[in-house]
């Protein structure tokens, strides 16, 4: 029976997410159940193109990239792939009317990191930035508002901001490893070599602005939707304070990470002021 297969394709979603970022399957844990294995299944789908492109450095990942591809569009036509990960998320997408645009857009982003290592141009860098976050959050938002289209118009560049925030924070938060490791570069007009506490503030600012306006859609999500999203914002923002705090030398030199015993500290108050309707 398919529906064996599809529940066990669920189950590898949620696997890939759980195993991936402890902080964001926490954040899932706090949407409802009637919409959270939907949100396993976008993450374990946008998981693994990026995995490909950042860690299989031993293999031919053009040729894996390519692969996946074709396996996605297949799943999309056939509604059904023997990727588990993939039958999981044609069903989200067919299942909330998720454009092709949008998993297009960052399927192109993606397979940018297979041989562009600079984004010398804000244009460059705001492109790459829709593609690889800002339509992850539309996606994210299809499945939060049930086929409601008049709400998601009206939260979607909210929810492309809050994207592009979390985007920024992986950014500036592995700074070290995709510069070191990946030869990568994403902020335009910055001198990673010799990064300053001017370049950093310029760089915080714009995030800080971009968590502003993500805020605002926050307050309109469905309940369904509002307290795990406001989870993963709050955990984003305590990481960009962390990195706002550290000399731009240490952000060059290490990872900065939100201690267990701080993320049971902000779950903790985060459910306190939904629950008092705070938000």
């Amino acid at each position: 029976m398919k529906a064996l297969f599809d529940k066990v394709s669920n189950d590898c979603s949620k696997i890939v997410t759980k195993t991936y970022s402890t902080s964001f399957s926490t954040a899932v844990k706090m949407l409802a159940p009637s919409i959270r294995q939907d949100i396993y299944n976008v993450y374990g789908f946008v998981r693994l193109a990026d995995e490909i492109v950042d860690s299989f450095h031993d293999f031919d990942k053009e040729a894996l990239f390519s692969m996946f591809e074709s396996e996605l569009k297949l799943a999309i036509e056939q509604k059904i792939s023997l990727n588990p990960v993939l039958n999981s998320f044609q069903h989200t997408a067919h299942k909330y009317n998720i454009p092709m645009e949008l998993i297009d857009s960052f399927m192109n982003s993606m397979r940018l990191d297979l041989t562009k290592s600079i984004y010398a141009t804000r244009e460059e860098y705001e492109n790459y930035i829709y593609g690889s976050a800002d339509v992850v959050g539309l996606m994210c938002l299809k499945v939060f508002v049930k086929g409601n289209d008049e709400l998601y118009e009206k939260l979607k560049k909210p929810a492309m901001k809050l994207g592009s925030a979390f985007q920024k924070v992986n950014f500036l938060r592995d700074l070290k490893a995709d510069f070191e490791d990946l030869d990568r570069t994403y902020f335009p007009n910055t001198d990673l070599k010799n990064l300053n506490e001017e370049s950093k503030q310029t760089i915080i600012k714009d995030i800080e602005e971009d968590f502003r306006e993500g805020f605002e859609g926050i307050k309109n999500l469905p309940l369904e939707a509002k307290f795990g999203v406001y989870t993963a914002y709050i955990y984003y923002k305590k990481l960009l304070t962390k990195l706002k705090r550290t000399p731009s030398s240490e952000i060059k030199n290490t990872r900065i990470r939100v201690p267990d015993y701080q993320k049971v500290s902000l779950l903790a108050n985060c459910y306190v002021k939904y629950r008092l309707n705070l938000l």
